[in-house]
């Protein structure tokens, strides 16, 4: 890191430097009703403010947020009172029958049957029993003064939102029966029209889908980019697991206190940092000070970890037992890890946006991590599961001949066990008749998670690809250990891996923050600005003015930037972006020139049908499989019913064609599925300045239906950028590898992006490889990008997946 660089000042950005010019946020702005109570003028947090609308809209409402919360402390009421009964009001020995029970006022006094009356202890021996006992008696009144705390917090959101509720009704004009036909686009809408009337911002008079995504974002971004500047999470080296990625939700809430919101962090309030963390000259002490607050914070979790623990397991237990007994393969499922969401995350990217995105490529992901299989795990689970139902067998046909084997001891508990064996060991034995392409699916999953790895192009079928795509897509089994481990783990991970970061964490705010005028302190890479983090190798060549230190790795700046601009196609970005954007639009249409035309790449021939049927699948998803299988295969096994011969093409022009060709208002040729696509809302995509999504979705006649229609193809239309972008960053690292012999290692190294580590460390973050994409940089400190993992060696239980090449 260059020393102008580690102690570069903070910046502060004028109105004249950056369009926003919100209201400065100290106690400036306070929300005064004048007269009517519908007058939202001078709203004194717009931070909070534009949360709870956000929270209110995804949430559904008033009643279903109460109600929620009301449950919530029902729920831990209950956990507490029915744990605390357990162990102190039960006789276990008569309920196990280990004890005798005389019935002496029973009418039959030959049968001795024990009810549960019989095994609860009356009420008296119970209470005593409780106050003999000083650590359940601490335990209850720890437990009893959380619930109170968050009664009162509970009793504060329900007079913050049902003001929130009033500004729905009155301001915005939604009915709260209506709020579930209203997509956020719409309610966001009409936030910016209000702006107009009621200058809820008094120091400008508009507001921008940017502004309200600063104050909604603001700390989420500076996690982002911490992740993506390799400062998060915390890698752990463990025996016999190597290099793992530890970030549970625990850890997570103790560096956003840390950071943003606790005693001793970094903001003074929600909306500014500190003045002293802006100054360079004070580094070192700040430093100094950083680390005793992290190491405070990680003695307070040593002291709170027996509490928190014991909470972690019977929250686990009520939760998960009975889901485990009754579908046991459900800790088979897969999930995407808290460290894969902030991964891939776009800057500027809500939390329904993310999540949407995310569930695209669950199944694509799925199908990828099932396609690899272990011999000898297949072997060891299909002997365990013959010779477990092979016993189970024999026990359900003595139960089905005489019902009396169920009064044997543990009978039924073998039967339970030996069944969730054998359901377990089929999961692990795969398909026989299933045929997978790695590649392929890497490419689905990469369409909509927009991220991957330079070094997995081509790779798909590796075994250490597949572990670095676990990383990301954990299983739930993983996710449960993680946070049940969370309380032992998360005050080490404070105390020695923290606390070292100190001086970069400072560095850090100090580097990447800016002062935006009237919205305050914001990460500067949330400005999305390509000239101060572009990177050159993601087609900003030229445009930008950015070290390696100021880069945004892998790409995010530009595809942050390519993915709000889709999400909010009425935004007008700043003049450096702008030029980005329209030198894009200028490739596209350039490639698109060179390419085969996109009527022919959604041709319905035959091998693309069976290739793509499946009736769950929409017309997006058929639109991006169409597009990544002409790329994949030769243009001979692409003829249409027309007789046509499809070439064979790259995905770079495949992609460029079909981008292309939503910016056409005619097409004379169009196919079923190019139809459908311009019929449904594809009109109205980055390439048509005269048509916006914002219109649509604030018109009557639109209907929320197709708004959402429109988000799903806005959707998919990102998904094509993605492939293109990565397709043509791979192009621009190939020739520097081309024709240099032993020289591409130090070549490569000299190019402005930052080191990619291998993907067996906890920082090769996304999951998912390309046939003909190309891949994105990894944050962090490793081999370059162009070096391919190794071979696998030694690793007789897993073998790369199942291939099918046409």
């Amino acid at each position: 890191m260059a020393r102008f660089e580690t102690y570069q000042e903070y910046q502060r950005l004028g109105a004249e430097d950056y369009e926003e010019d919100s209201p400065p946020g100290e106690d400036l702005l306070v929300h005064v009703p004048e007269g009517l109570k519908d007058s939202w003028h001078h709203i004194k947090n717009l931070d909070n403010f534009f949360t709870r609308i956000y929270h209110f809209h995804q949430k559904n409402g008033f009643a279903c947020m109460m109600l929620s919360e009301f449950f919530e402390l029902v729920q831990f009421l209950f956990v507490v009172l029915f744990t605390t009964f357990l162990f102190n009001c039960v006789e276990y020995d008569v309920l196990f029958a280990n004890k005798f029970i005389n019935h002496t006022g029973s009418s039959h006094p030959e049968r001795n049957k024990v009810t549960l009356p019989d095994a609860i202890l009356p009420t008296e021996e119970c209470t005593a029993r409780i106050q003999k006992n000083g650590w359940i008696i601490f335990l209850l009144t720890m437990a009893a003064v959380f619930w109170v705390y968050r009664l009162v917090k509970v009793i504060c959101n329900l007079l913050s939102y049902w003001e929130i509720r009033t500004f729905y009704i009155k301001a915005l004009r939604i009915p709260t029966v209506e709020l579930c036909n209203y997509s956020w686009q719409e309610v966001q809408a009409r936030l910016i029209l209000l702006q107009r009337e009621q200058q809820m911002c008094i120091h400008k008079k508009e507001l921008t889908e940017l502004d309200i995504y600063h104050r909604i974002l603001r700390f989420k971004n500076y996690m982002v980019a911490m992740v993506n500047k390799s400062l998060l999470p915390v890698h752990l080296s463990l025996p016999l697991l190597g290099d793992v990625i530890f970030f549970s939700q625990g850890l997570k809430y103790n560096f956003e206190m840390i950071f943003f919101w606790g005693p001793g962090s970094l903001f003074q309030n929600k909306w500014n940092l500190h003045p002293k963390y802006k100054r360079s000259g004070s580094r070192l002490e700040l430093a100094q000070q950083l680390s005793r607050v992290v190491l405070l914070v990680g003695i307070a979790n040593l002291l709170l970890c027996p509490f928190i623990l014991v909470w972690q397991i019977l929250y686990a237990f009520f939760s998960y037992t009975e889901v485990i007994k009754r579908e046991p393969g459900s800790l088979g499922a897969r999930r995407w890890s808290l460290f894969g969401r902030l991964y891939l995350r776009h800057f500027n990217e809500l939390d329904h946006e993310l999540q949407a995105r995310l569930s695209r490529g669950y199944k694509p992901a799925t199908k990828y991590m099932n396609s690899f299989t272990s011999p000898l795990l297949t072997v060891f689970a299909q002997n365990l599961a013959f010779f477990s139902g092979s016993i189970l067998a024999v026990l359900i046909a003595l139960t089905v001949y005489d019902e009396d084997v169920l009064t044997v001891q543990h009978i039924l508990t073998a039967i339970t066990v030996l069944g969730i064996v054998v359901t377990v060991c089929r999961s692990f034995i795969p398909d026989e008749y299933m045929v997978w392409c790695p590649e392929q699916l890497l490419q689905c999953v990469l369409a909509h998670i927009h991220y991957m790895p330079d070094h997995w192009k081509g790779n798909a079928n590796k075994c250490e690809t597949r572990d670095e795509m676990a990383q990301l897509f954990q299983y739930k089994a993983v996710f449960i250990l993680e946070e049940l481990l969370s309380p032992i783990i998360t005050p080490f991970v404070l105390i020695f891996a923290l606390r070292p970061k100190s001086l970069e964490i400072i560095d850090y705010f100090r580097n990447f923050s800016v002062e935006v005028v009237g919205v305050g302190d914001i990460c500067s890479f949330a400005q999305m600005d390509v000239r101060k983090h572009g990177n050159p190798m993601w087609l900003s060549e030229g445009q930008t003015e950015a070290s390696v230190y100021q880069q945004a790795e892998n790409g995010k700046t530009e595809l942050s930037l390519m993915h709000f601009t889709i999400t909010n196609p009425h935004w007008h970005p700043p003049q450096d972006s702008s030029v980005f954007i329209g030198h894009l639009k200028e490739k596209v249409q350039h490639d698109a020139a060179a390419g085969p035309p996109a009527q022919h790449l959604l041709s319905d021939t035959p091998l693309c049908n069976s290739l793509l049927s499946n009736e769950s699948t929409n017309i997006p998803e058929n639109l991006i499989m169409s597009l990544l299988t002409h790329s994949a295969l030769p243009g001979s096994l692409l003829t249409g019913r027309d007789g046509y011969f499809g070439q064979a093409c790259s995905t770079a022009s495949a992609a460029a064609s079909v981008l292309a060709s939503l910016s056409s208002s005619h097409h004379p040729a169009r196919t079923r599925s190019h139809t459908l696509l311009m019929e449904n809302g594809a009109e109205s995509s980055l390439y048509r300045s005269d048509r916006t999504i914002m219109e649509e979705s604030i018109s009557v006649s639109a209907g929320s239906g197709r708004s959402l229609l429109l988000a799903n193809f806005a959707s998919t239309e990102m998904s094509l950028h993605a492939i293109y972008m990565h397709e043509l960053h791979q192009q621009s690292a190939q020739p520097q590898c081309v024709g240099q012999g032993s020289q591409t290692h130090s070549s490569t190294t000299e190019q402005p992006i930052a080191p990619v580590p291998p993907l067996s460390s906890p920082e090769t973050l996304t999951a998912y490889s390309q046939l003909h994409l190309g891949g994105w940089t990894e944050e962090a400190e490793g081999e370059s990008p162009l070096n391919d993992p190794p071979a696998p060696q030694g690793h007789e239980d897993k073998v790369p997946s199942k291939i099918n090449r046409v």
